[in-house]
């Protein structure tokens, strides 16, 4: 696949505000998709289907403790992307008042 390709795909996993909300929560750590699941508002399949697509992006990781899968941020350049978007955005803001 191309890089442009890639890039797309990781533009657009991060364009829905369930999976942005699910890459900020991630902030913190690894997290037990049960405890996603808490503080996403979704069904489990829903939520399923969100990380598959993060995943898919390259943007996640997942990992099988026991029963439960765990997954966390699949670089610390993730934070950077999402950093620079609220900068601009904030930037973007000031200049239209």
């Amino acid at each position: 696949m191309k890089q442009d390709s890639l890039s797309v795909r990781v533009l657009k996993a991060l364009g829905h505000p369930v999976r942005y909300k699910i890459i900020k929560y991630l902030f913190e750590g690894p997290k037990c998709v049960c405890k996603l699941n808490e503080n996403i508002e979704f069904s489990q399949s829903n939520l399923s289907q969100h990380l598959r697509i993060l995943k898919d992006a390259g943007l996640v990781t997942c990992e099988k403790k026991g029963l439960n899968i765990h997954y966390r941020l699949s670089s610390e350049e993730v934070k950077d992307i999402i950093a620079s978007t609220e900068k601009f955005v904030s930037d973007y803001v000031k200049d239209i008042r």
